[in-house]
């Protein structure tokens, strides 16, 4: 018999719980990691690790990566033996359980949640046609201390989400002070000139792994300059392209933002795309 997604392990335990007196599950004192299994691997694996470390730092959570590893291993040959091609892997984080209120415990034993789903094939009708985008009304509140982090306290973009039902792919979150900051589950990029732009994350938003590949890797294969700032909703009209990045759909050309005229083409995020394709094939 196939192996039946989604499965979940605690700590490793396969079909356990977690307790109530979880901080994770209390008040969302934890971290976790999104990635794309694919053809036996995670391939973003590296920066997904990267990211968790420097947060789990961050947030002084006492992170053991042999214990990670342990657990990752075992779900990821789990997946192997069945021969499953495509899923998504999510890692969580947590604190740990600890008594009632917000002081930190005196000993800190983090609980490891692993839990595997089933995935979708890259090369999405959104990947190929592009998606419409929407101006989300809710603003991200501004906090350096946890600016780039992908902690587990996602209710502002549970509420932007909540605000459509229609048409529109993603929607876009401005901060308190008018910037393009990110999308709901994204990270935003603009093409100008031939220049890569994306918005500063050091006051709010999440610093996505997808981002950093197709900054750190992809644009440099390119020869594209990137520059990281701040920006305006004004500011997109005059872009040449635009674009959504996440580490489990990959690379979302932009058709349009609500309400705004905009002429945008496609060629460097197609020629970005197709880097990240190549990439995956041959990592």
């Amino acid at each position: 018999m196939s192996l039946q997604l989604p499965i979940v392990t605690i700590n490793g335990v396969h079909n356990s719980f977690v307790s109530p007196l979880d901080r994770g599950f209390a008040y969302g004192d934890g971290l976790f990691e999104t990635c794309r299994y694919f053809a036996g691997r995670i391939p973003l694996w590296d920066f997904h690790r990267e990211r968790l470390l420097a947060s789990a730092q961050r947030l002084r959570i006492a992170l053991d990566e042999v214990r990670l590893n342990e657990y990752l291993d075992s779900l990821l040959a789990l997946l192997r033996m069945n021969q499953i091609a495509d899923a998504v892997v999510k890692v969580q984080l947590t604190r740990g359980v600890g008594g009632r209120g917000y002081r930190l415990p005196d000993i800190i034993n983090p609980t490891y949640c692993i839990g595997v789903f089933a995935g979708e094939p890259l090369q999405s009708d959104f990947f190929r046609g592009g998606v419409d985008v929407r101006v989300c009304d809710l603003r991200l509140g501004k906090n350096s201390a946890l600016a780039g982090i992908k902690h587990l306290n996602r209710l502002e973009h549970i509420m932007a989400r909540a605000e459509w039902h229609d048409e529109f792919a993603e929607g876009l979150l401005l901060d308190t002070d008018g910037n393009v900051t990110e999308a709901t589950v994204s990270n935003f990029f603009l093409v100008k000139g031939g220049e890569l732009i994306t918005p500063d994350l050091d006051a709010a938003g999440v610093a996505g792994v997808m981002r950093r590949a197709i900054i750190d890797i992809f644009a440099a294969q390119l020869n594209l300059s990137v520059k990281v700032t701040r920006l305006k909703l004004s500011d997109l009209r005059a872009a040449d392209e635009i674009f959504l990045s996440n580490s489990v759909f990959g690379i979302w050309p932009v058709n349009s933002i609500a309400g705004m005229e905009l002429l945008l083409r496609h060629t460097v995020t197609r020629q970005l795309q197709e880097k990240l394709l190549a990439w995956l094939r041959n990592t």
